[in-house]
């Protein structure tokens, strides 16, 4: 019989719908019946795309004799971490004050309150490797918090106190230019010269790190923090991190040499990857990262879509019980599917080998330099479509087909911004789809959701959301120039700090509105992904330039006085606020201003460019700017006697404006500073 997960709009929940575990959502009726029983809450925090929460539930969740236990004992809480990450990131940095390096499953005992006094992640069904079996760890943990053990109260007491703490603000500090080369050296010296990406194992992509070198290059022209951004991308793009067969990035690597992914497939990384593919393209010129743009888009569109034009959240590590089997080859599957000499030659250059290059079987990768022709690149493309066709035919893995608005704002400005690098101006309308539909169906009042699944919406919105989305109407609206978008970044901005502002300056992660928690959390630090609170510095910095309204900057100046002083004692967790900071302190603005094929080419030249944080504002006449703008004042000099004169640009940065620039060449020089 089903347990109450069944009225669940997640896919992850629905995973657990039909466990024997009396399963509660995140809802004040489970702490509620946790008071009314005098039972201490299971907190259990997963993912549809988890594998070791695949495991944990194959081996104790399902199974009858493990359930009895837990319902018992506890009342027993599943959430999915990308349906409220707020409740995620609270319980996380309770999990790393006890030590524990955390992950997923992650599973906390918490008091009928919410406070939590323990925890861990993975627990085996049966003891092994030194770790208890699970039951074990119930009967534990159940028997302290009845007999009133003093450890429960103290450790409660004590995590909160230290997650109260990490919320408070340290005294001032200041980073400016010199502190972010230095930092950007530091990151160059932990890079791995021979693979690329950060040394060691596990290996993710790590993409505000590539982005702090990538700014680092721009501010010194030191070339060695641009070539190790490319050859991390370089590494993980010929790797079977990267789906050679279908397109997309998987979440990591589990070595040192970007071979052996993790299989899961996330929105995120792909969308933080193709930014930068756009910029080492338009950089370097290298078909390797133009053709991974333009098949991570086509994996996009096939495999990602949802029926309203949005994106899905994720795809599954595993499928038919078994990590990356959708994604694997034998030598004979590859033999069956294209012939001998077709396969002979495929396999050379995809490392598909007899015995396999993992467990016994082989993923497909170009990580093994060989030579390789136009039409070698020609023959080898037409048999990944054939492979693809049959690989289509397989057990795919789960689609988590829920929309998160921040997931999705991350994607919509990626294609927007690698569009014009790529070469690919439908990529903006593709965006612009997704964009209409969270705009349409996960807005109530003005106000983001979070989370959209068959007609259900997650309410209210996160910081995050906020952040990624204001971001993505920012992309469209230079894109398009349609004003619509602008005047929806800043009524976003507006709920944002209505909602979420914090009186020290920073801002929440969940609305002043949501259902109570035991604390708001505030976090300043990345994961996976930038932290919302630099994507939201860079977006005021972005609407100062765009809008003309210096609020905006004295509103980031704001941001950052509260936030760099938390960050300061751990400046490579912050590689985000420290992108923004540089964003802040170097940001600029090409005007053009003018009609016709002379105007488009200039504008196509400044979109081009690979470099970060360059708005881009295409005008028709000098007026449409607004009135203390100084490339109005310049452009409209050079107009005073009627004649519109020839399309121009300006290149606006420090408070002041270029000359007029008609040529694209010279554009181009001024924005790399020759």
């Amino acid at each position: 019989m089903p347990n109450q997960l069944a009225a669940a709009a997640s896919p992850y929940l629905l995973q657990h719908k039909d466990n024997p575990v009396d399963w509660w959502e995140w809802t004040p009726e489970a702490f509620a019946e946790a008071r009314r029983s005098n039972r201490p809450i299971l907190l259990s925090i997963g993912y549809a795309a988890c594998h070791w929460c695949h495991v944990m539930a194959h081996e104790s969740f399902e199974d009858a004799a493990t359930a009895a236990v837990m319902n018992e004992l506890f009342v027993n809480i599943k959430v999915d971490r990308e349906e409220r990450p707020e409740v995620d990131q609270i319980y996380m940095a309770a999990l790393q004050q006890l030590g524990v390096q955390g992950g997923w499953p992650m599973t906390m005992f918490l008091d009928a309150e919410g406070a939590p006094f323990w925890g861990g992640t993975y627990f085996p069904k049966e003891a092994r490797y030194g770790q208890p079996a699970f039951t074990d760890v119930l009967k534990t943990m159940a028997n302290a918090y009845a007999s009133g053990d003093p450890r429960i109260a103290q450790n409660r007491v004590a995590l909160l106190e230290r997650l109260r703490q990490k919320a408070r603000p340290a005294g001032q500090v200041v980073i400016g230019t010199n502190e972010l080369d230095d930092i950007a050296g530091r990151i160059l010296g932990i890079m791995d010269t021979e693979h690329g990406g950060l040394q060691g194992s596990p290996k993710f992509p790590n993409t505000p790190f590539l982005d702090l070198l990538w700014r680092g290059w721009e501010r010194t022209g030191r070339q060695k923090l641009r070539d190790a951004a490319l050859h991390a991308l370089d590494g993980m793009s010929e790797g079977g991190i990267y789906d050679h067969i279908g397109g997309g990035y998987s979440r990591y690597s589990v070595d040192d040499r970007w071979l052996v992914p993790h299989f899961e497939k996330m929105l995120y990384d792909n969308a933080q990857i193709l930014d930068l593919l756009g910029l080492a393209y338009a950089e370097t010129g290298a078909e390797l990262f133009r053709a991974r743009a333009i098949e991570t888009v086509g994996w996009l569109q096939r495999e990602m879509m949802t029926e309203g034009g949005a994106f899905a959240a994720s795809l599954d590590a595993d499928s038919e019980g078994h990590e990356g089997r959708y994604y694997v080859w034998t030598l004979k599957q590859v033999l069956d599917a294209l012939g001998a000499q077709d396969a002979e030659f495929f396999a050379r250059h995809y490392d598909i080998a007899p015995f396999g290059n993992w467990e016994g079987v082989s993923i497909p990768n170009r990580l093994k330099e060989t030579e390789r022709s136009g039409a070698d690149e020609i023959r080898l493309a037409m048999l990944r479509d054939k492979l693809l066709a049959v690989r289509e035919k397989r057990v795919p893995p789960g689609r988590d087909d829920k929309v998160l608005a921040d997931w999705n704002g991350l994607m919509i400005a990626a294609l927007v911004g690698a569009a014009p690098r790529i070469g690919r101006p439908e990529w903006v309308e593709l965006a612009a789809g997704a964009f209409r539909f969270i705009a349409e169906s996960m807005v109530k009042d003005g106000r983001l959701g979070h989370s959209w699944r068959a007609g259900r919406l997650v309410f209210p919105g996160l910081a995050s959301d906020y952040a990624a989305m204001i971001g993505a109407a920012l992309a469209l609206a230079e894109a398009t120039g349609e004003r619509a978008y602008l005047d929806q970044a800043i009524a976003w901005q507006g709920m944002l700090e209505t909602h979420h502002a914090t009186e020290a300056g920073g801002y929440y992660l969940t609305a002043a509105d949501a259902e109570g928690l035991i604390l708001r959390p505030e976090a300043t630090a990345d994961d996976a992904v930038t932290n919302p609170q630099a994507l939201i510095a860079r977006n005021l910095v972005r609407l100062a330039i765009l809008t003309g309204d210096e609020a905006y900057r004295a509103r980031a100046d704001r941001l950052f006085e509260a936030l760099l002083p938390r960050a300061a004692p751990h400046l490579y967790s912050h590689a985000g606020l420290l992108n923004a900071l540089d964003t802040r302190l170097r940001a600029r603005e090409v005007v053009v201003i003018g009609v016709g094929a002379e105007a488009d080419a200039l504008t196509d030249a400044a979109r081009r460019m690979p470099l970060v944080d360059v708005s881009v504002q295409r005008v028709s006449d000098p007026s449409a700017l607004p009135d203390d703008h100084r490339a109005r004042a310049k452009a409209t000099s050079l107009t005073s006697g009627g004649d519109v004169g020839a399309p121009a640009a300006f290149v606006c940065g420090g408070g002041s404006c270029s000359l007029p620039v008609t040529e694209v060449n010279r554009l181009e020089e001024l924005l790399r500073g020759r």
